[in-house]
């Protein structure tokens, strides 16, 4: 195989990956969303939210119907998500949330990628300084004016408001969650995405010849069926 055409299948295996990687988080935010508001996406806020970003990664029905089952506990029953917490080398922290009919499989790769990229996978609790759950709505900016919409936002308990790319990120406390939702039903917007993550209050800086292994260590979670999101404190130099 000649180097462009190397290239070339390099190339379609990441983006084969990435889209791998949507269609595994889409999917349980399905799941989840069902589990905690039911299987109407017109009483359930974040179900319909899913839903549609299903629709927007063209996400084969199948496994939209699956992931639907697994939330009422139908083909997922047997599902738990469980977190993992470790830190990788040059100390950077890093929380994986998994999603998985099999702990013993799920931990045994999650330590051995920690152990390969010489990390090291440690205590529930033990990262629990150095990242906080917060609310987080991506929103399309459409028509919306800004001064408006991040006035209701602050009133809804957002804490941050920011505008790039025609896309809104707005983030909250855990607790506005909810609050923040009402809000955006009320001026009739939906969000691209919605839920809680996990932001680091601290960051960690790595030297040159570190900083290929943590990389290494952060794509090897992303690529393990069972995990659902992987957060980490590495600085973005």
């Amino acid at each position: 195989m000649g180097r462009k055409s190397s290239k070339i299948a390099a190339k379609k295996g990441a983006a084969d990956k990435a889209k791998g990687q949507l269609y595994t988080k889409a999917l349980n935010d399905v799941a989840k969303a069902i589990k905690s508001g039911g299987p109407d996406p017109a009483a359930n806020f974040l179900l319909k939210i899913a839903l549609d970003r299903c629709k927007k990664f063209n996400v084969p029905k199948d496994n939209i119907e699956r992931a639907i089952k697994k939330g009422m506990g139908g083909e997922g029953e047997g599902f738990a998500d469980v977190n993992y917490e470790g830190y990788g080398p040059g100390g950077v922290a890093i929380f994986v949330e998994t999603s998985t009919n099999n702990t013993t499989r799920t931990v045994a790769n999650v330590r051995s990628y920690f152990n390969k990229c010489h990390g090291s996978l440690g205590k529930d609790g033990c990262l629990q300084f150095i990242f906080e759950q917060k609310a987080v709505f991506t929103i399309p900016q459409g028509n919306l004016n800004e001064d408006d919409f991040t006035l209701k936002m602050i009133d809804a308990g957002a804490e941050d408001i920011e505008l790039e790319e025609g896309l809104y990120e707005v983030i909250g406390p855990m607790e506005a969650f909810g609050d923040i939702q009402k809000k955006l039903q009320e001026i009739d917007v939906t969000p691209d995405e919605a839920g809680l993550e996990r932001i680091p209050v601290t960051f960690k800086e790595v030297d040159e010849q570190t900083l290929p292994d943590v990389e290494k260590l952060i794509e090897m979670l992303e690529d393990d069926e069972d995990v659902v999101n992987v957060y980490h404190n590495l600085q973005d130099n």
